[in-house]
């Protein structure tokens, strides 16, 4: 395993530093491009233009082609025939077709004037990415729960309800990564399985992760912006109408399939039930070390970050320092015990480097032509950073809205609102609950809406879970998430 992770990081190191190269010198090369545009408010919000330039051409819409084409490729490649899905099962030719596509995303947007896009995404969006969800992947993998209870249907609705309310608290990845193999192992006796592994995305994976900034990238992002810490708690109406309802329904679902399982099974179920130990419990301090490093390494508690950022990296470098402590420390039996392999992590980090790319040219559109779209209202802001944050990077997405809310709300003759300055106002409060419950209940809708959605995939995958397709698990969320997330906009945000 040494070998592979060695091999990984290698690979992938490689890509960053031609990546940065590269966007780095296009910030050079493209300096002085004639057509000039005002800065977008995004860039205003964030203190640096995200996505999108000061000095920049405008993108033609066909430029999102590769975006386009690197989802139809997650979701038609593993089923279109049994080569394809063997092809697709290696990661290596998941990182070529996300560096190919990447690449020419790439080159449209060195053309177009966009380089300071790719260097801030590629060094400030993708790598603080990945170190933190590769500090919790790799440090919950050191955490063994053993034991195998009954997997009865309120057992497993036990699990997910422990780990919707974890989640806000060591974050989704690190939730998710902590409870889904002991959950596997629970029902590694029984045949129909699935159901549980999708409601275990829905709820710890994303809804789950909605009461404190620490729990999903978006929320943490609108605390640097100023959102108070514990405004977040606000949510919990939403979090807990949602969750309730999806546990109640996935109780009922399991019920059902719990009576399609043969007696033999059931029987084999009960007679391997042992009690539940854990350990590796070492982890569970650096796990705290991460929410920690994440809550206070940054600009709000070290001031010199805002005037220069590079000095915010202060918080990956602690990041991977504990993956290093986790290694040190934790037992090798206990990593062999969850079946642990750096391939989901490996999946996650090849395939959104191609999405993280591709889609700059989407948010870019999306951030010029946004107000085109007529979101005024609150349901309106809600649906539209909720469909956006299921194809999109949820972070930005949530950004991007907000700053249609500024553009709304601002009073004329004003500097723009900062998300800090919507609190205390009730119309912009309504609309950032609105935006903030859409970028992180609806990135359950797709694989890629969250990337702990493609973690547990790929860990249920490597348990034989056969999981649904890209287009069998949409199947599930418009089912039973989309009729939800309406009874939501009902009675929440109209």
């Amino acid at each position: 395993m040494k070998k592979r992770m060695v091999s990984m990081l290698r690979k992938l190191l490689l890509v960053l530093v031609l990546l940065a190269m590269f966007g780095f010198v296009s910030t050079q090369l493209f300096a002085e491009d004639p057509v000039v545009t005002e800065p977008t408010s995004v860039q205003e919000e964030t203190g640096h233009s995200s996505h999108g330039e000061s000095v920049h051409q405008e993108l033609p819409y066909w430029s999102v082609i590769p975006f386009v084409a690197i989802l139809l490729s997650i979701a038609i490649l593993p089923i279109a025939s049994h080569k394809t899905e063997h092809w697709w099962e290696n990661n290596n030719n998941k990182l070529m077709l996300a560096v190919g596509l990447g690449s020419i995303s790439f080159i449209i947007l060195l053309v177009y004037g966009y380089g300071h896009n790719i260097y801030h995404t590629i060094i400030f969006d993708y790598i603080p990415f990945i170190i933190l969800l590769g500090s919790l992947f790799y440090i919950s993998g050191g955490i063994v729960i053993k034991g195998d209870i009954a997997a009865t249907p309120l057992n497993n609705s036990i699990f997910l309800l422990i780990g919707a309310s974890l989640a806000s608290f060591i974050g989704t990845t690190g939730a998710s990564m902590l409870l889904i193999r002991p959950l596997l192992k629970t029902n590694s006796e029984r045949k129909h399985v699935v159901h549980t592994v999708v409601f275990f995305i829905f709820l710890v994976s994303n809804i789950g992760g909605s009461l404190t900034p620490l729990g999903d990238p978006p929320l943490f992002l609108g605390y640097l912006k100023g959102v108070p810490f514990d405004w977040t708690f606000k949510l919990f109406p939403e979090m807990i109408f949602a969750s309730v309802i999806l546990l109640v329904v996935y109780f009922i679902w399991d019920t059902l399939a719990y009576k399609k399982e043969s007696k033999k099974d059931i029987q084999r179920d009960i007679k391997s039930a042992t009690p539940i130990s854990i350990g590796g419990q070492v982890n569970i301090i650096w796990l705290l070390g991460v929410v920690l490093a994440v809550a206070f390494l940054n600009s709000n508690y070290i001031p010199a970050i805002k005037d220069h950022p590079s000095l915010g990296f202060i918080r990956e470098a602690t990041l991977i320092l504990l993956i290093v402590a986790s290694k040190f420390t934790s037992k090798e039996e206990f990593r062999k015990y969850n079946n642990f392999t750096l391939h989901p992590i490996q999946e996650v980090a090849y395939l959104f480097i191609g999405i993280f790319i591709t889609m700059i040219p989407a948010l870019v559109l999306l951030e010029a032509h946004g107000k085109e779209l007529g979101i005024t209202e609150r349901w309106q802001f809600f649906w539209a950073t909720g469909i956006f944050s299921s194809v999109l990077d949820n972070a930005p997405t949530y950004l991007t809205f907000g700053s249609l809310a500024s553009g709304l709300l601002t009073p004329a003759g004003a500097d723009a609102w900062t998300l800090g300055q919507f609190i205390g106002n009730a119309q912009a409060e309504e609309i950032l609950k609105a935006i903030s419950v859409g970028a992180v209940f609806m990135g359950a809708n797709t694989y890629i809406g969250n990337a702990p959605n493609f973690m547990v995939k790929s860990v249920a995958e490597e348990n034989k879970v056969k999981m649904p397709s890209f287009g069998g698990y949409l199947a599930y969320s418009m089912g039973i998430l989309v009729p939800l997330f309406i009874v939501i906009t009902f009675i929440f945000f109209t």
